[in-house]
């Protein structure tokens, strides 16, 4: 890349910030922290500026700096009680109080756990139990949720004061934690498999801070090709830029919040402006109220905030960077955004949980060049392509992505079979999607291996839903599929054969065992035995043919 990119050799060059070396076969950042503590307190730097504007559970408005944010963990991690490598869980809803919590376990040298705070009691009893935290950080609502799935273990509800004087004797007498090494465990963040079991994938330090600092070299990238638009040097421009400010709706257990929300806002010294739950017309007015620069949002939000907040009556001129993940982008709502953001700069990715981000990026004109792509690969991910024969296919052919590089995870936590199962016997991550990479590194996505459904932005594996619909009494059998939806780019429906059962009855059983999300938004009930294929296997593609029949019957 860097002979045919004069910027992209320019940034990476030697005694740079983004200095490129090879280390255990891998090309990594010569410069990066061996310890995500260490990147963190970096941006303790940023002083007074304000780092956080969220609300308290009483709906009061908050304002904090970067010191205020940094002070708060450094009081919560003695509290915490651990010592390096120990888990601590992390189940709440977008709020400050979650950003302070992954401060402190990061300080205090734990591994952060992030429970998927939209999960059932049964739900997160299972991810708890999955990886034995020493303690679980919660609000008060989600902690209500854990008792409820029968933990008693000990859990802290951080939206409740703690006594002050505990707090001075903690501090009094907390050791300092060894610090970690690249390999050491940083996080798990909980994904779904095609079994329906959850699985905790294992991002070391390395992973983490290398994805992180991919994220950093790419908005390096764009700010040298600005600067060199308008004839100025990089550091001149980035002296002019106000702060820059994020509205943050991703969910924080999400890699997307995690990393392009959260931490890379926090080392930039930008703005966060929380969002607990997502609404077009709020949102549209938080980006006028907090001149908001950055919104990174699926494509379902874009579409919300284009239909269902009037764009024409709310200004949304601060916006200078909208990005879109999750799933594709289609391109009629590409041009959409475009006519209502004439001013803003487009940018898509794509990525996975198990890669620590995103391992393809593209934006601006990169972007718009090729707009059903995926991104550009990544420098610092080996990206392969493989025909199900296992030949390694040459520039345009279809086959299923594979991953190489520092940002991918250690495995799944305490899952031996699943990380074999996940990586090529030569050491490649498979990421179950199918694609292609074109001539000059953009990859397109054309199908997935995995049976999933990518709705509203959320993973929905179809063996997770299958497998509780079939514990409902009265289900003789049952598939679950996506179909296109204009808003939600997949809606997850069901076909059932029983007699006796209720399209909403089927439904609730679904919500009230799973995280209502994963529900199905359509149920067809049929009474004739569901088409098979040639293995035996329900034909889900006669199924999905047969669709506008069977729920037009109901």
């Amino acid at each position: 890349m860097s002979q045919i990119d004069p910027v992209f050799a320019a940034v990476t060059a030697p005694g740079t910030p983004f200095e490129l070396v090879e280390r255990d076969g891998l090309l990594q950042f010569a410069q990066a922290a061996p310890d995500l503590a260490l990147m963190i307190d970096s941006a303790r730097r940023h002083g007074d500026r304000t780092f956080l504007v969220d609300f308290s559970s009483e709906g009061e408005e908050r304002r904090l700096t970067f010191e205020q944010v940094f002070a708060w963990r450094d009081q919560l991690a003695p509290m915490l009680g651990i010592k390096r490598g120990d888990r601590v869980a992390i189940c709440m809803r977008n709020r400050a109080e979650w950003i302070v919590a992954f401060m402190a376990v990061i300080k205090a040298g734990g591994v952060a756990a992030l429970l998927n705070s939209r999960g059932s009691p049964a739900e997160l009893a299972a991810m708890i139990a999955e990886v034995t935290p020493e303690v679980v950080l919660a609000d008060s609502r989600r902690a209500a949720l854990i008792r409820e799935g029968a933990y008693h273990g000990r859990m802290l509800d951080l939206t409740r004061p703690f006594d002050e004087a505990e707090i001075a004797r903690r501090n009094a007498d907390a050791p300092a934690p060894a610090p970690a090494t690249p390999l050491d465990p940083a996080a798990i963040l909980f994904t779904s498999g095609t079994t329906g079991r959850v699985k905790g994938a294992v991002l070391t330090h390395r992973s983490l801070i290398t994805g992180l600092m991919l994220m950093q070299l790419s908005g390096m990238m764009v700010l040298h090709n600005m600067a060199r638009a308008h004839g100025m040097e990089p550091a001149q421009l980035m002296a002019a830029m106000p702060q820059q400010a994020v509205l943050l709706v991703y969910p924080l257990f999400h890699i997307s919040g995690l990393g392009a929300a959260f931490l890379s806002p926090l080392f930039a010294g930008s703005k966060v402006v929380i969002m607990r739950r997502w609404d077009a017309e709020e949102a549209a007015r938080l980006i006028e109220a907090e001149k908001i620069t950055m919104f990174s949002a699926v494509p379902t939000m874009l579409w919300d905030l284009l239909h269902r907040a009037k764009p024409g009556e709310a200004d949304l001129s601060s916006l200078r960077n909208i990005a879109s993940g999750g799933q594709a982008l289609p391109v009629n709502l590409l041009d959409a955004i475009r006519e209502a953001c004439p001013q803003a700069v487009m940018g898509t990715g794509y990525g996975m949980t198990e890669a620590s981000g995103s391992l393809a990026q593209a934006v601006g004109e990169d972007f718009l060049r090729k707009r059903s792509s995926a991104g550009r690969v990544l420098p610092l991910a080996q990206v392969r392509i493989v025909a199900p024969d296992g030949t390694v296919q040459g520039t345009g052919a279809s086959g299923e992505i594979q991953l190489k590089g520092a940002m991918v995870m250690a495995g799944y936590w305490n899952r031996p079979e699943d990380t074999a199962a996940a990586f090529t016997p030569d050491g490649w991550l498979r990421t179950g999607d199918v694609g292609y990479i074109d001539e000059e590194g953009y990859i397109f996505i054309v199908d997935r291996v995995k049976d999933m459904v990518i709705s509203g932005g959320e993973n929905i594996y179809c063996a997770e839903v299958e497998r509780v619909l079939g514990e409902l009494p009265g289900v003789g059998e049952c598939a679950a599929f996506g179909i296109p939806d204009e808003r939600l780019g997949e809606l997850l429906v069901a076909v059932v054969r029983g007699e006796t059962l209720g399209e909403q009855q089927v439904k609730d059983w679904v919500g009230e065992r799973l995280a209502r999300y994963k529900a199905p938004g359509h149920v067809a009930i049929v009474a004739e035995a569901l088409p098979r294929n040639h293995v035996g296997k329900v034909d889900k593609i006669a199924l999905r043919a047969a669709w506008p029949t069977l729920y037009g019957e109901q």
